[in-house]
């Protein structure tokens, strides 16, 4: 199928109150088992270049992202291309350079004010290329941990960034983490529930790889829209390839060994649809 947009895959999960799953790819074979997860349940997919996962491919932009589009092109259901968590400017504008609908600003370092004043400059450059733009607010765990005091999203706070900004969606911090290999997180679905009656745009959760999959559903019953999940992903790729190796470690040919991994990370997207689709 043509390479869908972001807006248009969110927008539908937000109008109809489900989720929809955007998954971060670093190879070719991540991008390949998520569409392929995506495939198995019928349901669309958001595959995600990373800032991280750009500077990992030697600060080249377009040869993965012209990859991942051209797996979406070939996939039988809808999927959208989507740079995440974007802090260089420089980066955030070669976005309108690709086939990618879509772009995840993070400027939340700052404070209040320069977010705002960042975020809304991002927004109408965004607007101006015809892109989607994404933002966030409250800090989302990591380095201090998503239940240090403070590490959560005010409502009324959220309210007024999106109506000073102009984005189209909004990341909150809700009690999840990133970079989490156990699924052990405790969202706040009261807060949740708060945001989305406070915020006039859909809701995004990062972090949601330490989310156990019942929680993510109740996540999005709550009000939350885009889901996005990685740290998963690698720590289903990453067991199957050491299993293989364990059982065959005089293997040479990467094929043997990356095959049953790209397998592990598409069973891991269906679920995970399931869960956030219901």
């Amino acid at each position: 199928m043509p390479l869908a947009r972001t807006a248009d895959l969110v927008t539908a999960a937000y109008r109809e109150g489900s989720g929809i799953l955007a998954c971060n790819v670093i190879t070719l074979e991540h991008a390949e088992a998520i569409v392929a997860g995506a495939e198995h349940v019928g349901r669309p997919v958001i595959l995600q270049l990373s800032e991280n996962a750009v500077k990992f491919h030697h600060h080249r932009l377009q040869p993965i992202a012209a990859a991942a589009c051209a797996v979406a092109d070939a996939a039988s259901i809808d999927v959208a291309v989507h740079l995440d968590h974007v802090e260089d400017e420089q980066l955030l504008h070669a976005c309108a350079t690709t086939r990618a609908s879509s772009v995840m600003f993070d400027a939340s370092a700052l404070d209040y004010a320069a977010n705002v004043a960042a975020t809304k400059a991002a927004a109408q450059w965004a607007h101006r290329e015809g892109l989607f733009l994404e933002a966030e607010l409250g800090e989302v765990g990591g380095k201090d941990g998503a239940h240090a005091p403070g590490v959560r999203t005010d409502p009324d706070e959220a309210a007024a960034f999106v109506d000073a900004t102009g984005v189209d969606a909004l990341a909150v911090a809700v009690g999840s983490s990133h970079a989490m290999s156990e699924r052990s997180a405790t969202l706040d679905f009261d807060l949740i529930r708060r945001l989305r009656t406070a915020v006039s745009v859909p809701l995004v959760l990062h972090g949601s790889s330490g989310v156990a999959d019942s929680d993510l559903r109740h996540a999005v019953e709550a009000g939350l829209t885009k889901i996005n999940v990685g740290t998963l992903l690698n720590v289903r790729f990453t067991a199957a390839v050491r299993r293989y190796l364990a059982e065959d470690p005089q293997v040479n040919d990467p094929r043997r060994y990356l095959a049953p991994a790209r397998d592990a990370i598409a069973e891991a997207v269906a679920a995970l649809i399931s869960a956030v689709h219901g």
